[in-house]
């Protein structure tokens, strides 16, 4: 990738509360770039720094050292009036407590940046009103936060990110308090959402099955320091340290791994990619199916091989269903 497929360019970043021997130092010497289009989460334990680089990015928090920029822009750059242009037009925080306006509809709530920036009530609703539906809340506008159960709400804020235009979303554990039915729908509305609309999302998480099943890139941190930044197969086939290795130990790589990961392995080895259009879906799985979904559709097709499809259903790989067993099982036997 090129300079002009980074969105986000951090350099030495770090944060520290305090001065002198009552010094905490949150964050030290993070380095972290985001591409666009990218769905990049940050992990860790609790206190690793994750959520204070988060704020960092669009400075909710200044950093005491190092430099970020968005879209070549030095943040340390731009005035009170600037920053607030750049967080509602270009990179939009998703807060965990959805911070929805009671009193106010759906509609309105999801509007509430566009009535920021100055939008016609018809312009701001016409553009509130296809988010909620491209979080599945068409026709529910005119309903308050209230009436709507916490997952539902959830879709709200990010109907409210959406809306604005916003090219990042900056996630911060938004779907921790939700039930786990309701938190996986979520995460693949995230990763729908992300891929239709062009999105670049940073996600922060504790839950590193999580972490695997919505991200792209993974950039793990221990202490305020990055303990390792790369794929989920990455992570899995070749953690940095012992460290590493123990925080992967108990994921279920079924779940974790995606297709698209066993195409760009060198640990599996698949077709040449091709331009073909498959028209029988029982031949066909996605690329963003994990290694589970993809042995399901092995068993239920009775088939030897399958077509990876992109989103525009043409063919980019292919997989067996040994390869998926065998990066299943490699994975395994490389953690141990």
């Amino acid at each position: 990738m090129t300079d002009s497929d980074v969105v986000i360019r951090a350099r030495g970043l770090g944060k520290v509360y305090g001065s002198g021997r009552s010094a905490t130092v949150a964050v030290e010497e993070v380095d972290l770039t985001v591409h666009r289009g990218e769905r990049h989460v940050l992990m860790g334990l609790s206190g690793s720094g994750k959520s204070t680089i988060l704020r960092m990015l669009n400075r909710l928090i200044e950093p005491t050292t190092g430099t970020v920029a968005v879209n070549g822009q030095d943040l340390a750059t731009l005035g009170a009036k600037q920053l607030r242009r750049l967080r509602n037009r270009q990179i939009t925080m998703v807060f965990q407590h959805f911070a929805l306006l009671p009193h106010r509809t759906v509609r309105e709530n999801a509007a509430f940046g566009l009535r920021l920036r100055g939008f016609s009530r018809a312009d701001r609703g016409e553009q509130a009103d296809a988010a909620l539906a491209a979080v599945g809340l068409e026709g529910r506008g005119d309903a308050l936060p209230g009436e709507l159960s916490g997952g539902m709400q959830q879709r709200v804020g990010l109907a409210r990110a959406l809306a604005t235009g916003s090219e990042v979303l900056l996630m911060d554990e938004p779907f921790s308090a939700l039930d786990p039915l309701i938190r996986r729908e979520m995460q693949d509305l995230v990763v729908q959402l992300a891929g239709d609309l062009g999105r670049t999302v940073v996600f922060v998480s504790h839950d590193l099955n999580e972490a695997m099943r919505i991200g792209d890139r993974i950039t793990l941190l221990h202490d305020g320091r990055v303990a390792q930044s790369g794929t989920a197969l990455d992570f899995l086939l070749r953690p940095a340290d012992a460290f590493v290795a123990r925080f992967t130990a108990d994921v279920d790589r079924s779940h974790a791994l995606r297709v698209t990961d066993l195409l760009s392995s060198d640990v599996v080895s698949t077709n040449l990619p091709s331009t073909d259009v498959v028209t029988d879906p029982a031949d066909a799985v996605p690329e963003e199916a994990t290694l589970a979904e993809a042995a399901t559709r092995f068993r239920h097709g009775f088939r030897d091989r399958l077509a990876v499809v992109g989103p525009d259903g043409h063919a980019v790989g292919s997989i067996t269903l040994d390869s998926v067993l065998a990066a299943v099982s490699g994975a395994q036997e490389r953690a141990a």
